[in-house]
């Protein structure tokens, strides 16, 4: 048996509140079985909580074919923490609004960002963000 990337019952990268498998380890997870996060907001802490993990393979299998980089390389960063700000979905667009923390170089760092999502084929994918000046 494969042994999983992330502890279930660690509470999730993502900030939620929950156990890693009640929220972004479905998303992992149910990937590969069809199972898709089900919302711009879940989505989005699904790909904080890949970047935390190390998924490659689901950040690119979740970045919209217009915009995937097509191959990924992580930066040693180490994350420290996410506040969702606003999610918004209306028909098959949606925007979050997120603050991720960060360590890079042993500077401390804060990403904010809007992010866009489009459904297609009832699956949520990342478009792009657009960055916001640190406050």
């Amino acid at each position: 048996m494969k042994k999983p990337l992330y502890p279930a019952n660690a509470a999730c990268p993502c900030d939620s509140g929950q156990p890693y498998s009640e929220c972004c380890g479905l998303w992992h997870a149910g990937l590969a079985a069809g199972r898709y996060a089900p919302t711009p907001e879940a989505l989005m802490r699904s790909r904080y909580s890949a970047y935390v993990i190390g998924l490659l393979d689901y950040l690119l299998a979740t970045w919209h074919t217009s915009s995937s980089p097509g191959d990924l390389e992580l930066p040693p960063v180490k994350w420290l923490g996410l506040e969702v700000r606003h999610a918004q979905a209306a028909g098959d667009a949606g925007v979050v609004e997120f603050v991720a923390r960060c360590k890079e170089g042993g500077r401390a760092q804060r990403m904010h960002e809007t992010s866009r999502f489009v459904r297609e084929d009832g699956r949520w994918y990342y478009i792009d963000g657009q960055m916001t000046e640190s406050e």
